[in-house]
């Protein structure tokens, strides 16, 4: 089949295919293998670094031809070897040239070499194949296709260096979630690799580390195992710890760092293990210092910010370590005008990628600020730090928007910034603006927040509702994403609580009663436990009882019996009751209950079968 790049080939390019490169194409038809051979190893040596003759090459179908050779039984191992080079090397050119090697089904031919008996063939197939799969362009699944390719590809990594150091990096990067995980894991991925994390080779013990890396992410089960490994005597989380100690290369202690990090998160290692606290911690502080590459501090901010957030010891300890509030800000502030780098092309690189750096320092404040107060504190009083998020809700990297929001709704938790910084700040404006339009993604954060901004003590909350809060919540009740609409009937909850007659007239105009029993059968728990929180801070005060209940009665009363009737827990029918509680404190509105026999035998029943009832009214997120 022919094989072309993907994108239109405009007639300036074909005017550059040069006599040469048609010459080199020409002799892969040559009958006589000798000068097949040659003619393959001089397009090896013409194409190394060439990315126009590698395109050239390409265009003229020379991808075909070499595959064809590859898989031919008559061709000598020599040629099938430097066919597999060739390929390797243009796809170490550009996207387009792995689109087209991929077009022209390479995988199975490389898969097919590596059946061979010979090991330098079989090299040269992993290395192509491992240049091809760390490509953006290839699809990691068709590492899986074939159920035959792992267990083949464990057997190989005894075969040499080059072969563990290739499948290894090959594994590490087509290992994307919990059922490429459990393949690898149920294939031996543990057993095969430990003992290359001793190897003579710096290139195994680094991909091997690698490897274990995605394994573990989010993996409890191949973290449990990891934890009680052996390799030459020592358990695989102190020879993690040896390989972060500071005189090791940094990505090998930012890997070994991230392998304990995963198993911590997994459950493996406890979050006050020496090894966390004393060892793991620290080296991601270090890695957010000024000192390292801009890819350095992203990823140790990242993983740092992955390791503490749910536990509040870690998030205090990291606080107090080398400075580290104060070492962030420094993320904002890259490249510097007095910056020391003076490699241009490096300096043209870190400011394409300074975005990475705010991205991470607001995920690393958003985990530190999570749950103590004084932190939060600290992370605000920060120069220009609210200046700055609120600059980051309307960046236009996606990313640091969301990681923004993440930051700002974590400091939202201070009832003392609440009040102070976020008055002072106005962030309510730009939120408001980053719900109108947003991914899901940023809205679910972005509207967990407005819920916090929309409590009682709140000085937001007035500016808020008069920019068109109710329509927008409402609006989100509506979406099919559960999350957001959680925080929508959560936010009209908190709005609704010890609200103006008005603004309840508003959230019960814009919600309707028709989406108000779609949200009381709603399949999620969470769902109608808000909603009911909702109605019942609707229905407080004596006039507003009365008001609500003469025009909304009706489906109300229908409403709480349906509940009662159904089969719900009994924090639901708890809610259900505390309704009924303030319904019944209404002057008018309690003649609803006093006249319905069903709703009296209902309270009888559970004033004989359900606990003290709770007073929780208001909710922060």
């Amino acid at each position: 089949m022919a094989c072309l790049l993907e994108t239109p080939i405009r007639m300036s390019v074909l005017s550059e295919v040069t006599a040469s490169s048609r010459h080199y194409v020409d002799r892969l038809f040559d009958p006589d293998p000798q000068k097949v051979l040659q003619g393959v190893i001089d397009m090896k040596n013409a194409v190394i670094g060439n990315n126009k003759q590698k395109a050239n090459l390409i265009v003229l179908g020379a991808v075909p031809r070499l595959l064809y050779l590859l898989q031919q039984e008559t061709s000598s191992t020599e040629l099938k070897t430097e066919c597999a080079v060739v390929l390797g090397s243009l796809a170490m050119g550009t996207e387009n040239n792995v689109k087209s090697l991929l077009d022209c089904h390479i995988i199975p031919a490389l898969l097919q070499g590596l059946l061979s008996p010979d090991l330098k063939f079989i090299e040269a197939c992993l290395r192509c194949l491992r240049t091809i799969f760390t490509s953006p362009v290839t699809p990691e699944e068709l590492l899986y296709t074939d159920a035959t390719v792992i267990p083949h590809l464990m057997a190989l990594l005894s075969r040499s260096r080059y072969t563990q150091e290739y499948i290894c990096q090959i594994f590490s990067h087509c290992c994307k979630g919990p059922d490429h995980q459990t393949i690898l894991f149920n294939h031996g991925a543990v057993q095969n690799i430990a003992h290359l994390l001793t190897s003579v080779s710096y290139k195994v013990r680094m991909q091997a580390l690698k490897c274990f890396s995605v394994l573990a992410f989010e993996n409890p089960q191949v973290s449990m195992t990891l934890v009680n490994v052996l390799v030459d005597g020592e358990l695989l989380p102190q020879i993690f710890v040896k390989m972060l100690q500071r005189d090791k290369p940094i990505e090998m202690q930012l890997t070994s760092a991230k392998c304990l990090t995963y198993m911590c998160r997994a459950g493996a290692i406890r979050t006050d293990d020496n090894c966390i606290v004393l060892k793991t911690l620290p080296c991601l502080v270090r890695m957010c210092s000024k000192e390292r590459l801009l890819e350095e501090r992203v990823e140790g901010a990242e993983t740092l910010a992955y390791l503490i957030e749910p536990d509040v010891e870690l998030q205090r300890i990291a606080s107090i370590t080398d400075h580290l509030i104060a070492m962030l800000a420094d993320y904002f502030k890259y490249p510097s005008s007095v910056s020391a780098i003076t490699d241009i092309k490096r300096l043209d690189h870190d400011l394409k990628h300074a975005h990475e750096l705010r991205q991470a320092a607001f995920k690393l404040y958003a985990s530190l600020g999570a749950n103590d107060e004084d932190i939060r504190k600290k992370i605000i009083e920060t120069e220009n730090m609210m200046d700055r998020i609120v600059t980051g809700l309307s960046e236009s990297s996606v990313k640091v928007r969301l990681a923004a929001v993440r930051c700002l709704h974590s400091l939202s938790r201070s009832v003392q910034q609440l009040r102070t910084s976020f008055q002072d700040h106005a962030v309510w404006k730009p939120l408001m603006k980053v719900l109108q339009n947003a991914p899901d993604e940023i809205l679910v954060v972005a509207s967990s927040m407005l819920c916090n901004l929309l409590l009682e003590f709140s000085p937001s909350k007035e500016p808020i509702l008069e920019s068109g809060a109710v329509e927008l919540l409402c609006g989100l009740t509506q979406s099919e994403n559960p999350a957001l609409r959680v925080n929508g009937i959560w936010a009209l909850m908190n709005m609704a609580f010890q609200a103006e007659q008005k603004i309840k007239a508003d959230i019960l105009r814009s919600l309707s009663t028709e989406q108000l029993f779609r949200l009381l059968s709603d399949s999620d728990l969470n769902v109608l436990m808000k909603t009911l929180g909702l109605l019942r801070n609707l229905l407080s005060t004596r006039p507003h009882i009365d008001k609500i209940m003469s025009t909304h009665g009706k489906q109300i009363m229908q409403a709480v019996t349906l509940i009662l009737e159904g089969e719900h827990n009994i924090e639901v029918k708890e809610q259900t009751l505390c309704i009924l509680a303030n319904i019944a404190d209404g002057t008018t509105a309690k003649e609803l209950i006093m006249t319905n026999d069903d709703i009296l035998q209902k309270i009888k029943y559970y004033m004989v079968g359900l606990c003290p009832l709770h007073d929780s009214k208001l909710a922060a997120h």
